[in-house]
């Protein structure tokens, strides 16, 4: 198998290897990069690999719980960035929620020992539309409110604003059962109290770091 479908070139990217070590500032500038776009510039060398997902040829990385992990990246994470405004954004979700299931089931989740592995093994569960939607958020809300009180004291704000994104998406899809954010972008019909929402332009994925997270950032510059 060539190098270029090996799960570690997708983990090495995503995830700093000093990342642990280092200070709040540095935390928040990650997460900056990760959740709002400083990521998105770099990811079309990645494109291949998520074609390569979709058709099942990268499956065999579900073998290793990092490999897993990675796949999930790949399904979940890179289409947002390279798909944007697009069906193709949310077309892989359904594959990234059954491989996160399927390792919650053989231990691959609690196989991983970096709270930020676990917070991108869980966006499948955050971000996949369905039935049980409501079922899952309550579960993320649950191991969200574990990683605050679990999280080192200097780290716990970055950790309260995970949580508080993982309330708030609790709480549209507990109201709507759906992201109407996407109802424009998928042709859906949105009902009168989703337009009323939308009107409002106020929506969880786009909303900005903390005011202190701004600071702590442009203080390392």
């Amino acid at each position: 198998m060539s190098s270029q479908l090996d799960w570690r070139r997708v983990y090495d990217f995503w995830f700093p290897a000093d990342l642990a070590d280092s200070g709040i500032a540095a935390h928040w500038q990650m997460v900056a990069w990760w959740l709002h776009g400083g990521a998105q510039a770099e990811l079309r060398p990645f494109a291949p690999l998520v074609h390569a997902a979709r058709s099942g040829r990268l499956d065999h990385w579900c073998a290793t719980s990092p490999g897993r992990l990675s796949l999930i990246i790949v399904l979940d994470r890179f289409p947002r960035g390279l798909f944007a405004g697009t069906p193709e954004a949310y077309s892989s979700d359904p594959d990234a929620l059954r491989m996160a299931e399927e390792g919650f089931g053989n231990g691959h989740y609690d196989a991983l020992t970096s709270p930020y592995e676990k917070f991108f093994y869980l966006l499948p569960l955050v971000h996949a539309e369905g039935p049980d939607h409501v079922g899952r958020m309550r579960r993320v809300v649950a191991i969200a409110e574990r990683a605050v009180d679990e999280a080192p004291k200097d780290l716990k704000p970055v950790w309260r604003f995970s949580l508080d994104q993982a309330r708030a998406r609790f709480d549209i899809i507990s109201r709507f059962g759906r992201f109407p954010h996407r109802n424009p972008v998928l042709g859906r019909a949105s009902t009168p109290q989703e337009l009323t929402y939308l009107a409002k332009d106020d929506f969880i994925h786009t909303r900005s770091l903390p005011i202190s997270a701004s600071s702590a950032i442009s203080a390392i510059g």
